[in-house]
């Protein structure tokens, strides 16, 4: 059942446009992540949906009613800040309780809110505390809970990991991940980082220019990207996009990719893209996903359609569980994804296995997906 359903959304400022058209919905106790650049306009988004910024034509609805029109404090909405937005001479029970105590619930029913949010967030030692004595990930916390003590429809999420490092980051993650679990809230998260979008959602909206350029699963947007934007920003390391031309050979289609100072190197097409025949002897972008570009002993034992080559090795990454080598091919560097115990080195040639059961393929001129 669709729970938020945003239809035709457009926001200008003057005569800047910033949202081109959005469509979107989401089911109950969904989770949606916008994600992309800088300026892309995910956050005007969520600040329309939250009611801070009015809109220039198309409707919010949730539930089927419409609440474009409605103050920020009739949405039943509650928003969490990039920058927490914490009371700093007040304690965190005190942060948490705040708008309970501003709309004149009990002091017994304040309490009792508080100690389950507590729980959930895993904070209760830190009640007493104020925001000053609370680590980043601890603030981030309160602020959910003043968030989550409310027990709104909806919840919005604007960039609320980007102040904490690394490994923090990874760790509130994982608890934005088990709240959701835990409550079962609908949420729409704001991000850059396409990381957090892939763990978190359970539908993506990757935004760009104001528009969105696609909108799926996570594994829809990671496997079946709708154009070379999509490609190239989901996925760390992105995906390897080089120039190719397709062929015929005597065994069906092939993408011919320039090897530098070498023949071409020749990778076949699966059956299954029998639609690249109108392309024949034109040119295409390849796709292929690091990982997907291996060791022979590495390859996906289930694939149908895996080609081995040698290819000259740049640069060897050890990254821990996994090598990352570099090689170039269509004129650009080709990243690979081997096993961490892969017995490669730079400048010698190594053999690399292809899975083309995971190869994609865009039309250069219009950078669509065309296979």
């Amino acid at each position: 059942m669709t729970f938020l359903k945003i239809t035709g959304l457009r926001k200008r400022f003057g005569a800047l446009e910033i949202l081109k058209g959005i469509d979107l919905e989401l089911e109950k106790g969904g989770f949606l992540v916008l994600v992309g650049p800088s300026g892309c306009g995910k956050s005007t988004l969520l600040n329309t949906i939250a009611g801070l910024e009015t809109i220039t034509e198309g409707d919010i609805r949730v539930e089927e009613r419409s609440i474009a029109d409605l103050h920020p404090s009739k949405r039943d909405i509650a928003m969490v800040f990039q920058s927490y937005a914490l009371y700093p001479n007040m304690t965190v029970a005190g942060n948490i309780a705040f708008g309970m105590e501003m709309r004149g619930v009990p002091a017994a029913e304040r309490k009792q809110a508080i100690d389950k949010v507590a729980k959930v967030l895993q904070i209760g030692h830190l009640l007493e505390r104020k925001p000053s004595q609370l680590s980043g990930g601890q603030r981030q916390r309160v602020a959910m809970g003043r968030a989550l003590v409310r027990d709104p429809k909806l919840f919005l999420f604007d960039e609320p990991l980007s102040n904490l490092d690394a490994k923090l980051r990874v760790d509130m993650r994982t608890e934005i991940k088990r709240l959701h679990q835990t409550t079962g809230k609908t949420i729409v998260y704001v991000t850059h980082d396409q990381i957090e979008a892939m763990t978190l959602a359970t539908k993506i909206a990757v935004m760009r220019d104001g528009e969105v350029q696609q909108f799926g699963t996570p594994a829809e947007i990671y496997n079946n990207p709708a154009n070379l934007f999509v490609a190239d920003f989901m996925g760390s390391p992105a995906m390897n996009l080089l120039a190719g031309t397709i062929v015929n050979e005597q065994n069906g289609l092939a993408v011919s990719l320039q090897r530098p100072g070498g023949e071409a190197m020749k990778l076949p097409v699966s059956p299954a893209m029998m639609s690249l025949t109108t392309y024949a002897n034109r040119n295409v972008i390849f796709g292929i996903r690091p990982e997907a570009l291996t060791d022979p002993e590495g390859a996906d034992r289930n694939a149908q359609s895996v080609s081995e080559n040698d290819c000259l090795i740049d640069v060897v990454e050890p990254a821990g569980s996994d090598t990352f080598a570099v090689t170039k091919l269509g004129g650009k560097e080709v990243v690979a994804r081997l096993r961490a115990d892969a017995r490669i080195r730079a400048g010698e040639t190594a053999r690399l296995a292809f899975n083309l059961d995971k190869a994609v393929f865009f039309d250069p001129e219009s950078q669509k997906r065309i296979a």
